[in-house]
């Protein structure tokens, strides 16, 4: 519950400030919407000034008035019909960009919390919902305004009629106060709801061949459709909510009403009240109950709460903290002291301590679920360690500039999203001004991606949506990107776990030539890359169980376990106990720089005459 009212309060506080943001359309909207307002509330007085006039026979201005204030309310209402859409759309495409930054900003750790489903239904949802606040709360505002100001005039006229309207408030404030609370909770359900339902849907989308091969669509529609009854309940709790304030209210105005109406006509007969003014104070009393009737304002607003509430859930998750460090010239050294990740209460990596030296090649190599994926992304800081720190010539990556890190760091992952209009596009995918078309088709070739980019319908010009690529072509342009993109250090994550050994031969010494004197850290699971990287770091449960070249880590029967073994994994007894982090000694000058762990690091040293 109290998660629930933080999420309230903090979407109230982002609607505030949205309407603040937006003030131009805002303001537009409003003063429509106020001078409509007033016009409304003028209508009955000068329309009775105009009646008394007519009836006896008088002449004066009360007519032209009366004329005035219509062709006011007519270009009010105008004004409110065009800067309704335009507020809705502004603070919309506002709530919308800041999502999306911050989404995005949230890297790895962050949007774990929430499903893609879940975060789509917020942008097209929750954003939209949320834009329309400054229209539903404007209109539940000005006829609270416009109630209060009809009140008054009904008061001046004959302080009877208001007395009677004024007996009906409180009931009528209590039942919508009533109504708001309970659709924000049904708007919230409901919406979450639809996120449900969406997340389902795109990861069904994702598994489309799973499904097929393995005949259980029908299984998957129930499943994705598990969420409906959900949706039904919280939708018709949305009716309930309405249609219960409704019927009240539906009572309580013309019971007000006539009230009003007799005392009024009680005092027209007793000769205190004219012919018009009865006509007046009939108009002033529905429109001093007009808040009554702002259900639909108020759902309106509701909707607009429980959808701020949503987007307000995914800002208040902290963002990675951009540095604001220079980055000094350097080969790409890169350095982990203790670095530990934690994942769902769960210790990742713990306590990694090495140092790869610049221009290196290092295989990170491991079972399965080892960490090797998690140290990748702690190399480039596509996630932050919760313990220790992770430098790059000497400088610690949370400190770095993001422009500079991102310039300095280049990866090529095992499932590449190709993300641009073109193929092209797709290569050269990287802040301006990015690498030319001469070095894209140079990253092409030596990614050996250039053969069959020429082949597809437009080359390079060649739209990547709906584009078919086998998971080889995939990781080829994978590399192909990277290679383009240079930098000193080249993180290949599985880059190439789609690609014959002869193939990856072949890249590997290309790439070599390409980023002649780069670093590159290597998530490996073939023997012979392992052999052809100046070291291994050898992960088991998460720690670092050796660094050390391949042909000295070979004398290990369990590291031989990780190559010849189907599954991949060494036997029990051949992992290490805990807290131990076992040390290469050094064989040449790369032995030595990898043998440069931190102080705390104990255990056996890895020799070749273990």
């Amino acid at each position: 519950m109290r998660s629930n009212e933080s999420d309230r309060s903090s979407g109230d506080a982002l609607l505030w400030s949205s309407l603040r943001s937006g003030a131009l359309p805002t303001a537009v909207l409003l003063l429509s919407v106020l001078a409509g307002t007033a016009a409304t509330v003028a209508l009955p007085g000068t329309l009775a000034a105009a009646v008394d006039d007519a009836l006896t026979g008088r002449t004066g201005h009360a007519t032209l008035v009366f004329l005035s204030v219509l062709a006011l309310l007519t270009a009010a209402e105008t004004g409110t019909e065009l800067a309704e859409p335009w507020t809705a759309a502004t603070n919309t495409a506002r709530l919308s960009r800041h999502l999306v930054r911050h989404t995005l900003a949230l890297g790895l750790p962050g949007t774990r919390r929430f499903g893609t489903g879940d975060l789509v239904s917020r942008l097209v949802a929750g954003a939209p919902e949320a834009g329309g606040a400054a229209a539903a709360l404007g209109y539940a505002a000005v006829q609270t305004a416009a109630s209060a100001a009809a009140l008054v005039a009904l008061a001046r006229i004959d302080p009877w009629p208001a007395v009677v309207v004024l007996a009906g408030v409180p009931a009528g404030l209590i039942a919508v106060r009533l109504f708001v609370r309970r659709a924000s909770q049904a708007a919230a359900a409901y919406q979450q709801a639809q996120a449900d339902l969406l997340t389902r849907l795109l990861d069904a989308l994702a598994g489309l061949r799973t499904i097929r091969a393995g005949a259980t669509t029908d299984h998957e529609i129930a499943r994705i459709l598990r969420p409906l009854p959900d949706l039904d309940r919280a939708g018709r709790m949305l009716w309930a909510d309405q249609r219960a304030v409704l019927w009240r209210t539906a009572l309580l105005l013309p019971a007000l009403q006539l009230g009003t109406l007799a005392v009024a006509g009680a005092e027209a007969a007793a000769g205190r009240v004219t012919p018009g003014e009865l006509l007046a104070a009939v108009g002033y009393t529905t429109l001093a109950l007009g808040f009554l009737g702002s259900a639909q304002s108020l759902l309106a607003f509701a909707r607009a709460r429980a959808g701020a509430g949503r987007l307000a859930e995914v800002l208040a998750e902290p963002t990675m903290p951009p540095g604001n460090r220079e980055l000094p010239e350097g080969g790409g050294e890169l350095t982990f002291r203790k670095a530990t990740v934690r994942i769902g209460g769960e210790t990742v990596l713990d306590r990694v301590s090495c140092r790869i030296p610049a221009g290196a090649t290092v295989a990170v190599v491991g079972p399965s679920g080892a960490g090797k994926s998690t140290l990748a992304a702690l190399a480039g800081r596509l996630l932050d360690p919760d313990g220790g720190e992770v430098l790059l010539d000497g400088v610690p990556l949370r400190e770095i500039r993001t422009d500079l890190l991102r310039r300095a760091v280049t990866y090529a992952l095992p499932r590449p999203v190709l993300l641009g209009d073109t193929v092209a596009d797709a290569l050269a995918y990287t802040d301006p001004p990015g690498p030319g078309p001469q070095n894209i088709r140079s990253a092409a070739r030596d990614a050996e991606a250039d053969a069959f980019i020429r082949r597809l319908p437009q080359g390079y010009d060649t739209p990547v949506h709906g584009l078919w690529l086998s998971g080889g072509q995939a990781q080829r342009l994978g590399l192909a990107r990277a290679i383009a993109r240079g930098g000193r250090l080249l993180i290949l994550d599985d880059a190439t776990s789609s690609l014959d050994t002869a193939t990856e031969a072949r890249i590997d010494a290309a790439v070599r030539r390409a980023l002649r004197g780069r670093t590159r850290l290597v998530v490996a699971h073939r023997a012979s890359t392992a052999a052809q990287a100046d070291l291994v770091a050898w992960l088991d449960t998460g720690r670092l169980r050796a660094l050390a070249p391949h042909r000295v880590l070979r004398e290990d029967p369990a590291y031989r376990a990780l190559f010849a073994s189907p599954s991949g994994l060494p036997r029990s007894r051949d992992r290490p106990s805990d807290g131990q982090l076992c040390e290469p000694g050094p064989a040449n000058a790369a032995d030595q720089a990898a043998t440069d762990h931190d102080a705390d690091s104990h255990g056996t040293a890895t020799r070749a005459a273990r």
